[in-house]
């Protein structure tokens, strides 16, 4: 995949946070997505106490959702824990993993925040913004916001606020178990990006997605 460089990534979190504001009027959180043939997940684990982080893209075909390609990208951790700083320290290796696959995405689902972050520029966006793919954060906890619970079916939602905007769902991927958090990454509305994630879904509580690129940045070395 071509990438495209906006910024550099040696930053304090302070000059990290001048990127966020800079680049989050860029978001496109409308539909900008054609045909749909391959989804990727992305996900991020880390070892050694923390130091290294292990970036994982998993190419999945659609509807299939058979695995068709993967990437692994380890890298040493360049920068500190920092609450919704989260792309500074994972993105680099998830940007050398997606260089490295041949299949180019038409969506991307992100283990982590898109809109649903304090200054709307969570990981699922920045990552979007530099591929310029469309993409949805599809995250398992809360970062920001306020919700009530969702009904208990399957494919049920609430909107989730935040200082009286919506900046993401609060999705019931399937009945009696713990919603997700699904908001836009970019180039893709909250609507239809809820939509493709249960799209995504089988018979789990994540999307395959997001499964797949669990499994491979968890594996042990």
């Amino acid at each position: 995949m071509k990438l495209r460089e906006l910024h550099e990534w040696n930053l304090t979190p302070r000059e990290a946070v001048a990127v966020q504001q800079r680049l989050r009027d860029q978001v496109v959180a409308a539909d900008q997505i054609g045909d749909v043939r391959h989804v990727a997940g992305i996900d991020v684990g880390f070892g050694q106490n923390g130091k290294i982080a292990r970036a994982a893209v998993a190419v999945l075909a659609y509807p299939s959702l058979e695995l068709v390609e993967q990437a692994i990208v380890r890298q040493p951790v360049r920068f500190p824990y920092v609450p919704g700083l989260l792309s500074f320290r994972e993105a680099p290796p998830v940007l050398e993993a997606l260089a490295l696959i041949h299949i180019a995405p038409d969506l991307i689902l992100y283990d982590g925040q898109g809109l649903a972050h304090p200054r709307r520029f969570g990981i699922a966006s920045h990552v979007g913004l530099l591929a310029d793919v469309p993409t949805i954060g599809v995250a398992k906890t809360r970062l920001i916001g306020s919700h009530g619970d969702p009904p208990e079916q399957r494919g049920a939602w609430t909107p989730l606020m935040d200082r009286g905007e919506r900046i993401g769902a609060v999705l019931r991927t399937r009945p009696k178990v713990k919603p997700l958090f699904v908001s836009v990454g970019h180039r893709v509305s909250l609507e239809t990006a809820i939509n493709w994630v249960m799209a995504c879904v089988t018979r789990y509580r994540l999307p395959e997605t997001t499964r797949c690129a669990h499994r491979l940045a968890s594996q042990r070395d």
